[in-house]
């Protein structure tokens, strides 16, 4: 069946919050623990919900770092974030044609729908669905079937598109295809070995894999 949905992961997938991602870690981290981490340290824990890595640092100060991490990533959100190449030309372009689009992701809503407004995004999405929308956040397949429930769309011609391991393995176990991106900050290696339907060198490639003209 012909694809007409399109999930997205946020951050590392459509929108560069690597850096500040990173930087909140750090900061959040040193402020309770006393510890600094290297950039290389943190990869680990990006893409999870907050909560859960932040318990892997200090389960005693985890909710306390959380704060003082969301506290800093918002604050610098406006000078930090920026869409990768070719997305926001690609997204509006799906947007045209008529293809369903949806972000599926595992920050907190609020802090998405900020991300995806001061990159541009914000007219292409309707649905939305953040962390505090689920009781299972991704890799378990809840947050899609949730977004397909709200395009009132189906799993078979669905596409997932994101840069970590739990963004493909949610669409396998939701039954979408799926696509991982070259751009993945753990590297595409990482992706490649979960065996996705698709690769993304750029956003772009979305329209020659589904016809776009």
């Amino acid at each position: 069946m012909k694809i007409k949905t399109l999930l997205f992961d946020l951050d590392g997938t459509l929108i560069d919050t690597n850096p500040l991602i990173i930087a909140s870690f750090i900061y959040a981290i040193e402020k309770h623990t006393g510890k600094t981490y290297s950039e290389e340290a943190i990869l680990p824990f990006i893409g999870p919900p907050l909560i859960e890595s932040m318990k892997k640092i200090d389960p005693e100060q985890a909710e306390a770092m959380m704060d003082t991490y969301i506290e800093h990533n918002l604050a610098n959100h406006e000078t930090h974030v920026k869409p990768y190449p070719t997305v926001v030309e690609t997204i509006k372009t799906l947007h045209e044609k008529g293809y369903r689009l949806a972000i599926v992701t595992t920050k907190i809503t609020g802090t998405a729908k900020l991300g995806l407004k001061i990159t541009g995004l914000e007219p292409y999405f309707d649905v939305v669905i953040g962390l505090n929308e689920v009781e299972h956040a991704k890799p378990h397949p809840e947050p899609i079937f949730k977004a397909l429930e709200a395009l009132n769309e189906t799993p078979v011609d669905a596409l997932m598109v994101g840069d970590n391991y739990h963004d493909v393995e949610a669409g396998q176990n939701a039954g979408t295809k799926t696509a991982g991106v070259a751009w993945s900050i753990k590297g595409r290696e990482s992706l490649e070995a979960l065996r996705p339907d698709y690769m993304l060198e750029k956003l772009a490639d979305l329209l020659t894999i589904l016809e776009v003209e």
